[in-house]
């Protein structure tokens, strides 16, 4: 009965973290160039039953579940007008590239909402974080009457999953994402602005299998505090 407590009250825990999933992919439903994401679930130990002999049953039980990581979703989303002089969507797949301009950290995002700092005497272009927008050689981009020094960079890695988010729709590499290439040719589009990738209705569908497996594990918890309050009353 314990087994049934401690595996209902973990899975309790670990819906808990997937509603949160969710509730930040609902507060970025209207965020230019966001990424939903999701949950993933893997199974903990698994033990077998009746094993009297040190043998292999097919009777076995878990031991629950648990958040293993969170997976990004990177497709290209919809895209829409927009006024901004410095305003960009990449059509296809890939990234801008960013560069602190206080660290020197390399990030990347597909939030193209660009605008102008002033930097001594002249002006760079940046992003809402105020992080230097790229070219293709990787030199911050500056702006003079309204032309830029270099063409935007757009880069691409062999392998997306992984990619650690760290805010602000920004997104930093691991190792097993490989070393970042410039897509040649890349199809940008200006005055454009890619949406948000979240799918509402798909969102709403997960909050309730959420809500769901949390109810039923906390049903769970209940039962098996009922059933040892009963036996501990029977040895008493």
């Amino acid at each position: 009965m314990y087994t049934s407590f401690y595996t209902a009250a973990r899975g309790a825990m670990e819906e808990q973290r997937k509603l949160d999933v969710i509730a930040n992919n609902f507060a970025n439903v209207n965020n230019y160039g966001y990424k939903s994401k999701s949950a993933v679930f893997s199974d903990l130990m698994y033990y077998n039953l009746n094993n009297y002999n040190g043998e292999d049953t097919p009777l076995k039980a878990g031991t629950g579940v648990v958040v293993e990581k969170t997976d990004t979703k990177f497709d290209p989303s919809g895209f829409v007008p927009s006024e901004g002089e410095y305003d960009y969507a990449i059509i296809e797949r890939g990234f801008f590239m960013l560069r602190s301009p206080i660290t020197g950290e390399i990030t990347y995002t597909r939030n193209g909402h660009f605008s102008l700092s002033k930097r001594g005497t002249e002006f760079y272009l940046v992003n809402d974080n105020g992080n230097f927008v790229l070219d293709q050689n990787r030199n911050p981009i500056r702006v003079a009457e309204g032309e830029l020094s270099g063409e935007i960079g757009v880069y691409g890695f062999n392998i997306l999953d992984g990619m650690l988010s760290v805010g602000n729709n920004e997104f930093s590499p691991v190792a097993k994402n490989g070393v970042p290439f410039l897509i040649p040719g890349a199809k940008m589009r200006d005055h454009t602005l890619e949406m948000s990738g979240v799918d509402t209705a798909d969102e709403i569908t997960k909050t309730i299998e959420a809500q769901r497996a949390y109810s039923l594990a906390l049903r769970m918890v209940t039962t098996s505090d009922e059933i040892m309050g009963t036996i501990n009353t029977l040895r008493s």
